[in-house]
């Protein structure tokens, strides 16, 4: 049977500041390609040099439809053409992005992305949406994100919807795998000096780096030899601290837990959630921690205001909901089905997989 031509029915995005996930997948639920990429968020990279990211990796995705590490297998792989696409790679698009927050920066990416033609008709979603379907099979509740900063995405279920805009701490916001370092660093740099007690992130905060001295990694940092947004990457540390006792680290894990519970407990009282059964997912990467008294106390924490909550740890990679999403708005026949194969396939697994160029090499 000879292929179709593209483009194919769907491409989701989820965008973080960090990162960028992208996945081609048919009305079905079968994914053709998925892949992770650099950030395209028009606050870090400017919107151009975002579009231009979101472009070059739909098509690398969409070039695994084609590839022998591209398939799943499955009838599905005739719904697009064996060609690279030339033109937009799908008819619906879900790019679910961070920095989505006010109606400025949609205007900015809906423009960017009627520029771009990746997609024939595209929709534009903050990056909090995407956790949240992907987390919850109700289609409403409430998102916790976490990864370089912090944010919440509810829908309840009447419809209404609310983000949270995020900012700084100027504006009261505290949370993210930013702040962690940082807070881990200015602790390590104070046990140090003598003004703050005595911690083992004194030598590991330094050392994931390379360093002896707290001073060191400081120094580095301020003659931009390394990257202050590196800071994201000690999560991990602190937590390994916090699990081995160290009180410094438990307070740094603590206090981060209770800004989750504080900005979840905003968004429930809202939309008037509190005495209903709502998911609240813990989406991004601060919450992939494994560490048990983290997940307990932003549990309780919800609980007080929320008792029927049920609240878990996001386990399927954002761009799924991003997909699901997109599934939601087409007249699928079996829309039940679709969702299914897509929770089967487009996993962390499916992203890990190393991509193909359009030549046939690893990428």
């Amino acid at each position: 049977m000879p292929a179709a031509s593209w483009p194919a029915a769907i491409l989701a995005v989820d965008g973080g500041n960090s990162k960028t996930d992208v996945a081609v997948v048919a009305e079905s639920g079968h994914v053709f390609g998925a892949l992770r990429g650099p950030s395209s968020s028009h606050q870090v990279v400017g919107v151009d040099r975002g579009m231009a990211v979101l472009d070059r990796l739909a098509r690398e995705a969409a070039c695994q439809a084609s590839s022998p590490s591209g398939s799943s297998g499955g009838g599905d792989q005739r719904a697009v053409s064996t060609a690279s696409p030339q033109g937009p790679i799908a008819r619906l698009g879900v790019y679910c992005l961070a920095g989505a927050d006010f109606p400025s920066d949609f205007r900015i990416l809906r423009n960017g992305l009627q520029r771009a033609e990746i997609s024939e008709t595209s929709v534009v979603f903050n990056d909090g949406f995407a956790g949240l379907r992907a987390g919850s099979s109700k289609r409403w509740g409430v998102a916790v994100v976490m990864g370089h900063g912090i944010n919440v995405a509810a829908i309840a279920p009447d419809g209404r919807s609310l983000i949270h805009a995020p900012g700084d701490p100027t504006s009261g916001d505290y949370g993210g795998g930013h702040a962690i370092g940082q807070r881990a660093l200015a602790s390590a740099v104070r046990a140090r000096d003598g003004r703050g007690p005595r911690t083992v992130l004194e030598r590991v905060v330094p050392g994931y780096f390379g360093m002896k001295r707290p001073l060191d990694l400081t120094r580095a940092i301020y003659e931009d030899r390394i990257d202050a947004e590196r800071l994201d990457e000690l999560p991990p540390v602190v937590f390994d601290a916090a699990t081995r006792g160290d009180e410094v680290a438990r307070g740094i894990v603590d206090w981060i837990a209770n800004e989750a519970v504080l900005i979840a407990r905003s968004a429930v009282l809202k939309l008037h959630l509190s005495r209903l059964e709502v998911d609240v997912v813990l989406s991004g990467g601060v919450f992939r921690t494994t560490e048990s008294v983290f997940h307990e106390r932003i549990r309780t924490g919800v609980k007080d205001f929320a008792p029927r909550a049920h609240v878990a740890p996001l386990t399927a990679p954002p761009v799924l909901g991003a997909a699901l999403l997109a599934i939601d708005r087409l007249d699928i026949p079996d829309r039940a089905a679709a969702e299914q194969r897509l929770r089967s396939e487009l996993t962390y697994d499916r992203l890990a997989r190393p991509t193909m160029a359009a030549g046939g090499s690893a990428a």
